[in-house]
């Protein structure tokens, strides 16, 4: 028995030492990385602590350096298109040849249910879009000059709408 007893207090004493070890690394790593955090914060080579009175505005300036400009395009006043124009510039690519089931320029046949629908519907298709045709509102033209299309192509297919005129600029009163 007295072997057992003895085997039985070694196994204490290897887990004893084993167990301090762990327990003295447990609280010797964390003060270690304290001390350090703490020497670095107060050191003098920190990188703050590292930019002098010269080099702090170069510094400054690269951390606030633009990364995009703003393009101003021609502040000239917008001269609203002809009918002929914007239909040359977006609308013949189709209806010259008819193209996706659109009307074709100038076939009266063509034309003539579009144009008993009236004007006004006409320039809502034109705006919103219509089948395969995309809306125009919103893009290139304004409104305007879509409705001036719309009158240019209708007119050449057999109506008599008239050219929708640009509202009056509004006179601001200073």
């Amino acid at each position: 028995m007295s072997n057992n007893a003895h085997a039985a207090d070694a196994g204490s004493d290897a887990q004893f030492g084993r167990s301090l070890r762990v327990g003295l690394f447990a609280i010797v790593v964390p003060v270690a990385v304290i001390a350090g955090l703490v020497g670095y914060v107060v050191s003098h080579t920190s990188p703050a602590a590292a930019l002098n009175a010269t080099s702090m505005p170069a510094a400054v300036a690269q951390r606030i350096e633009k990364v995009g400009t703003v393009t101003v395009q021609d502040n000239t006043p917008h001269v609203a298109r002809t009918g002929e124009e914007v239909f040359k510039g977006s609308c013949t690519a189709c209806h010259t040849a008819g193209a996706l089931g659109s009307p074709k320029f100038g076939d009266a046949a063509a034309w003539a249910p579009r144009i008993a629908t009236g004007y006004a519907a006409l320039l809502q298709s034109a705006l919103k879009g219509k089948n395969s045709m995309p809306a125009q509102g919103g893009g290139v033209y304004d409104e305007i000059e879509v409705g001036r299309a719309v009158v240019y192509m209708a007119n050449a297919g057999g109506a008599k709408f008239a050219e929708p005129k640009a509202a009056a600029p509004v006179a601001s009163s200073k």
